[in-house]
């Protein structure tokens, strides 16, 4: 069984650069929106370092979404989520490497870039650590409720912006604990931060449970 965690595992990584997968396309996407936003706010420094955050995470909030759609729809068109079902595998275990896998090509790359693009939002000394800090834990949790919405939509050919429509309500209360903690000077640090880590460990635990019997139910 470990063996074939590992073979899905290094499968959806080898995938995702061979087809350019959501990693670059997501980096893209994510120093062009900290590009223009400057331009839209002005010259105004205070403001810019004010909001930064909050820009980062928006940003990393729609790069993640960007390659969602295709987590499981890819494995349904060539047969592959046929014999993931079919696997002594349990399937809830294949679709938490899966996401992993996904996370660690678009989500983890943003965590460890932002301190760069934090710099270009003019941010202070505790938000360029805190910024990374909140993003390695709350980017997970987006691609984890991501999983759910990409398992309802898997039989649906364009169903990308149907997915947008179930994660992003369910992102908010994550963009807004991130937010928070990443702030300097609004709330202390620890408590956002806390809660935003039980809701990283809950969609650990249950959305795969939740993604695998929406799979269970476009196989049968």
């Amino acid at each position: 069984m470990t063996r074939i965690l590992l073979l899905v595992f290094l499968r959806d990584l080898m995938l995702a650069r061979r087809i350019g997968g959501g990693g670059v396309l997501g980096l893209v996407f994510f120093l062009s929106l900290v590009t223009v936003v400057p331009f839209a706010i002005g010259p105004d420094l205070h403001l810019l370092s004010r909001i930064g955050p909050a820009i980062l995470w928006i940003a990393a909030l729609l790069a993640t979404l960007l390659g969602l759609d295709r987590l499981f729809q890819a494995d349904h068109e060539d047969g592959s989520l046929d014999q993931m079902l079919l696997s002594p595998a349990p399937l809830e275990l294949i679709v938490l490497f899966k996401c992993v896998a996904h996370w660690s090509v678009t989500g983890l790359p943003l965590a460890l870039l932002s301190p760069l693009f934090g710099l270009m939002l003019d941010l202070d000394g505790q938000a360029l650590w805190a910024v990374p800090a909140t993003l390695l834990v709350g980017t997970p949790t987006f691609t984890f409720l991501g999983a759910i919405g990409a398992a309802l939509t898997v039989t649906l050919r364009r169903g990308g912006l149907l997915l947008s429509i179930l994660v992003v309500p369910l992102a908010v209360p994550v963009l807004i604990f991130g937010v928070s903690a990443a702030q300097s000077g609004t709330v202390p640090f620890l408590t956002p931060f806390l809660i935003l880590c039980a809701l990283g460990l809950a969609s650990v635990a249950l959305a795969p449970i939740a993604a695998a019997a929406a799979l269970r139910g476009a196989g049968e």
